[in-house]
């Protein structure tokens, strides 16, 4: 892998608060995450596209086999036309909507979709095949590139330089989060072509890290030149065993531009990612970051947490700054998987299973950034208190976003949550 000469001094991997052109989301569709019965998963997944709605662009993946049924039921629900029997549609509140179809997709016919324009947003339903619903950890990580052009003249034969931010998509290879040492599944190979499939059809030119392994959720950016990771995570074996810690480091600086990397030793308890960064730390402006927390000595999360918020504590940004920690309280009930839940898995050979009795990576810090809101997960039941202290925490953190409250658990039994299933696209020159 040859990183292209003089490319990177001028790329920037923009925080995920900055302004955005759409989000990326792949529809639920595989047994072994979402069970036999998907419309759990497809509740909250629906919501979320209504939210995400509401202030920016969505771009939605659905496999060959679901297309068709996907554009009838999210076209009849948001012209209103949809009959009172489809569930969908009352659970999310979709219905009722002002909606003008369009089949040109921007004149990109490189994939077949149809579009949806939506409260003035579009939604874009792309055919395209993959293995599961992380658009995270599948699909490209968006950076913008400071192009410089000759721009007009200031007096005659003086030319001024003008910087133009141009998107572009880095694509890494995925390998299921630790291939054949300790992969989720055994064959990932749609997945791996996710990132060049959707950036060819938005138009975007691709930075091509592959062969370097990397999942969007083990990192995450303050837009200025600091990245979090975690080393249980990028210095596993299944990922890129042949590099070392500072190779790993310089690969993600000139691939992403950043200047520093914070490498916090763990993440989640039980995580099966080898413990993203996004489910335990992230970033809510510049010089402040938000942890998973719990003051509970005897839970396993304890320790864990307690290591990386002392890590912190030592280190600085970038920019030289002493980090501001928000601690984020984790559920105070562990949330498990029951016999129910193990009864609704159809698990392929060679994918991960799961056992009664479980414990779920489930954390608060796992939410998302729109344009205009935070979408949050909520586990219900006996953490509603836990539910409403998260809120209420990230309401005062919020900046004037709206803080919207999203019941998460049937994302969490597929294996992550709202942060792991969308993918922001930064806003660049030209985006309206």
């Amino acid at each position: 892998m040859d990183l292209p000469s003089g490319e990177m001094n001028t790329v920037r991997f923009p925080a995920e608060y900055e302004p955005h052109l759409g989000t990326l989301m792949i529809w639920p569709e595989r047994p072994g995450s979402w069970g036999r019965d998907t419309s759990g998963a497809e509740k909250a997944f629906s919501e979320i596209i209504r939210e995400i709605l509401k202030s920016e662009n969505m771009y939605l993946l659905v496999s060959e086999a679901a297309y068709e049924d996907v554009c009838r039921r999210f076209g009849a629900y948001a012209s209103g036309t949809a009959s009172a029997g489809d569930k969908l549609v009352e659970d999310c509140g979709l219905s009722g909507e002002k909606v003008e179809e369009s089949s040109e997709l921007s004149g990109k016919k490189t994939v077949e979709g149809c579009s949806f324009s939506i409260s003035g947003h579009e939604l874009h339903i792309l055919k395209i095949d993959t293995d599961d619903s992380w658009a995270r950890d599948v699909g490209p990580t968006f950076v913008v590139d400071s192009v410089i052009e000759s721009g007009g003249q200031k007096t005659v034969g003086e030319k001024t330089a003008v910087k133009k931010p141009v998107r572009k998509a880095v694509n890494w290879s995925f390998n299921a989060w630790g291939g054949t040492v300790d992969g989720l599944y055994a064959d990932w190979s749609r997945d791996d072509k996710v990132a060049k499939s959707f950036a060819e059809w938005l138009g975007e030119p691709v930075i091509d890290a592959a062969p370097f392994v990397l999942e969007g959720g083990s990192i995450h950016s303050d837009g200025e030149g600091t990245l979090m990771v975690t080393e249980s995570c990028l210095l596993s074996a299944g990922r890129n065993p042949e590099l070392s810690k500072s190779e790993i480091e310089e690969k993600l600086k000139a691939f992403l531009g950043v200047r520093k990397v914070l490498w916090l030793p763990r993440g989640i308890y039980m995580d099966e990612t080898n413990e993203h960064v996004d489910n335990v730390a992230a970033f809510v402006g510049p010089g402040e970051v938000v942890l998973a927390w719990t003051d509970d000595k005897d839970d396993p999360q304890y320790e864990l947490s307690k290591t990386d918020y002392e890590y912190l504590m030592s280190e600085t940004d970038a920019a030289g700054r002493s980090l501001k920690i928000h601690k984020l309280p984790i559920p105070k009930v562990p949330v498990c998987c029951t016999e129910e839940d193990i009864d609704n898995y159809i698990f392929e050979p060679g994918e991960d299973e799961r056992e009664p009795g479980e414990r779920l990576a489930a954390s608060y810090v796992n939410f998302y950034f729109s344009n205009e809101a935070i979408l949050v997960p909520q586990f219900g039941g006996e953490n509603a208190e836990s539910d409403k202290r998260a809120v209420q925490i990230l309401t005062e953190l919020s900046n004037g976003r709206r803080v919207v409250p999203i019941y998460a658990r049937n994302i969490l039994l597929g294996g992550g949550n709202i942060h792991c299933i969308t993918q922001q696209i930064p806003l660049a020159q030209g985006d309206k």
